[in-house]
């Protein structure tokens, strides 16, 4: 039997040691699968069975780098817990953007319009993050593949998936800006040389996957800790009066200390450019054990936390920033109190004095490692994903890390900071629809009946397009843009993102009940769907294209094949025609399945 194939992408089986576990994107593993067996065997339909993809061979060679092997193989490493999981994602969000967008936001339009503004979008993305997490962590989904399900249709997710890429070379680019100063600041490297140190330095962690990410995040947690709580101290014990002075702030643009209706709205739209980070914080929740009577409390608590519970760290760094950005405005100016290194020196100066400039650029650099090794990955996920939907073809995650970083690298060059607020105020607004329409579905679609009770992800089940949750995305996105652009009046542009939110909320169930939830599944899935009679879905079936085996969710059944297929294979299958969802009960009628095999009991599982 094939060695298992592990891997890092969207769907990831439950923590069994069976040769489980791939999703359509990434693996992860040196072997090469099994030849085939001889002669030409036919399909339904008369369609001879493809043999392993080219493509699929070569990601099988070892593009992938071995990691995380303990959340699939538990047999050989010690399995994953929730609080492990947790404290790997939370590691994540160590970003120092919070702090230039906190300070961005203050110092335009006021500290009582700014508060207002950051505890309302970190409101909005905690509520819309909860269904989200849970999904993710219930069925080991990453957020491409819960947007499928969740009222988007197959195709209809390809475009969330180049706004989820685009979230994460825009925030690769701004971290990366944040850490190229912190270099020009310490030891006098130019920022345009920094752009490209601060690319190329995350390429060999990322290359490794996300074994290397959980341990790069491990270690440099003690360090950020101390960085990240130390100026607080130092401000509490030299400058006591500071967050007094600070709730009097009227910005450095006459917005004024008091509540601006129009301050507050496009402040909420700048905060609410963070709502997609709810997709990298699933990239690490799809790897939380399965929950049980014994770590039910410990499970709701690490999903929470890990999920939405990011944005409260999130408010409380956007607010800290601010404060210490105030602080240093007059020693240092505007331009460089957004910047977040030059508050860092000028908080630790007192205790500190002339290490005050190494120990900031050391909580820099650290900082902005830990984000930016989680943006480059995420974003090779995003763009795998969305190329092998439209390619069919899978060369490996890895190839896509130089398309991401090199956009990044772009936008750095081109000085994106100096346009912060205007770039995620626009992004915002596309964001948000998305969020806010996949929550919709979880929240409201499926509790009414009109979205089937699972998420179904494989292509061989899905309507290319779901007009529910892909059609709310795009009205409220087109509406809330023309808004942003001022085609309304100034109020509408000023809340466009309120109304991107509020059309997707709207629209996505409306369209679901117009329709009947007709557009969510092209076939009933009978290999593991509601109506089929599944007695342990660890059960198996081996792929008839690359002959691996694969638990149930990750298995559908192929009339062009004639049998099992897995869900990676499916995907990238370009001459099937997709006659099992266009021709009623597929090609050639119902496909006989084998009776899966039935994992063995193991001790530990």
């Amino acid at each position: 039997m094939p060695t298992p194939a592990v891997t890092t992408g969207s769907y990831l089986p439950r923590p069994y040691p069976h040769p489980v576990g791939r999703d359509d994107r990434t693996l992860m593993t040196d072997t090469v699968t099994t030849p085939p067996p001889p002669g030409p065997a036919r399909g339904a339909g008369g369609v001879a069975p493809s043999r392993t993809p080219p493509q699929l061979r070569e990601t099988r060679r070892g593009r992938e780098p071995r990691g995380l092997l303990a959340a699939l193989r538990p047999a050989l490493l010690p399995p994953l817990v929730p609080a492990t999981v947790a404290g790997t994602a939370l590691g994540g969000i160590a970003y120092l953007a919070d702090f230039a967008i906190g300070a961005s936001i203050v110092f335009t339009y006021g500290f009582g319009s700014g508060l207002a503004s950051i505890l309302t979008a970190a409101t909005l993305i905690f509520l819309t993050g909860i269904p989200i997490a849970r999904a993710c962590a219930t069925y080991g989904l990453d957020m491409d593949l819960i947007t499928r399900g969740a009222g988007f249709g197959y195709f209809g997710s390809t475009l969330t998936s180049l706004i989820y890429a685009s979230f994460t070379f825009i925030f690769f680019a701004l971290e990366g800006s944040i850490m190229a100063q912190a270099m020009h600041q310490a030891v006098g490297l130019p920022v345009e040389i920094g752009y490209l140190v601060t690319t190329l330095i995350v390429i060999p962690i990322v290359f490794r996957g996300m074994g290397a990410l959980a341990k790069v995040q491990a270690w440099t947690q003690p360090v950020w800790i101390v960085g990240m709580v130390l100026p607080f101290v130092v401000l509490a014990f030299e400058a006591p009066d500071a967050w007094g002075a600070f709730t009097s702030f009227g910005g450095t643009e006459g917005a004024g200390a008091g509540f601006s209706w129009i301050g507050f709205g496009l402040g909420t739209g700048v905060a609410l450019s963070l709502i997609a980070q709810i997709g990298e914080q699933a990239d690490y929740l799809r790897f939380m054990p399965a929950k049980t009577e014994a770590n039910r409390r410990r499970w709701n608590l690490a999903v929470l936390a890990a999920g939405p519970g990011w944005v409260v760290i999130g408010a409380a760094k956007q607010l800290g920033g601010a404060l210490l950005a105030f602080v240093a405005l007059e020693a240092v100016g505007t331009t460089r109190a957004l910047e977040p290194i030059a508050p860092q020196i000028e908080a630790l100066k007192p205790w500190l004095g002339t290490f005050a400039l190494p120990a900031a650029a050391l909580f820099v650099i650290v900082s902005q490692i830990k984000i930016n090794v989680t943006n480059a990955y995420s974003g090779s996920l995003s763009w795998s994903n969305f190329f092998s939907r439209v390619t069919h073809r899978h060369p490996g995650r890895v190839w896509y890390i130089f398309l991401n970083l090199a956009i990044a690298l772009t936008l750095m060059e081109m000085n994106m900071f100096a346009a912060l607020n205007k770039l995620l105020g626009f992004y915002s607004n596309v964001g948000i629809a998305w969020i806010t329409a996949v929550a919709a579905d979880l929240v409201i679609n499926k509790r009414a009946g009109w979205s089937p009770p699972y998420i179904e992800f494989k292509r061989a089940y899905l309507y290319a397009v779901n007009p529910a949750g892909f059609g709310a995305m795009v009205i409220a996105s087109v509406v809330s843009i023309l808004a942003f652009f001022g085609l309304f009046g100034t109020h509408a542009q000023a809340f466009s993102t309120f109304i991107a939110a509020g059309l997707a909320l709207v629209l996505c169930p409306l369209i679901a009940w117009a329709t009947k939830g007709r557009y969510y599944l092209a076939r009933p899935n009978t290999v593991n769907g509601p109506g089929a009679e599944v007695a342990d879905e660890r059960a198996t079936h081996t792929c008839a294209v690359c002959e691996t085996a694969y638990e149930l969710p990750d298995v559908a059944d192929c009339p062009v094949q004639a049998g099992p297929i897995c869900s990676l294979c499916c995907s990238l299958d370009a001459t099937c025609g997709d006659v099992c969802r266009k021709e009623p009960g597929g090609a050639g009628g119902p496909v006989l399945m084998p009776v899966p095999t039935v994992p063995r009991a193991t001790s530990g599982a």
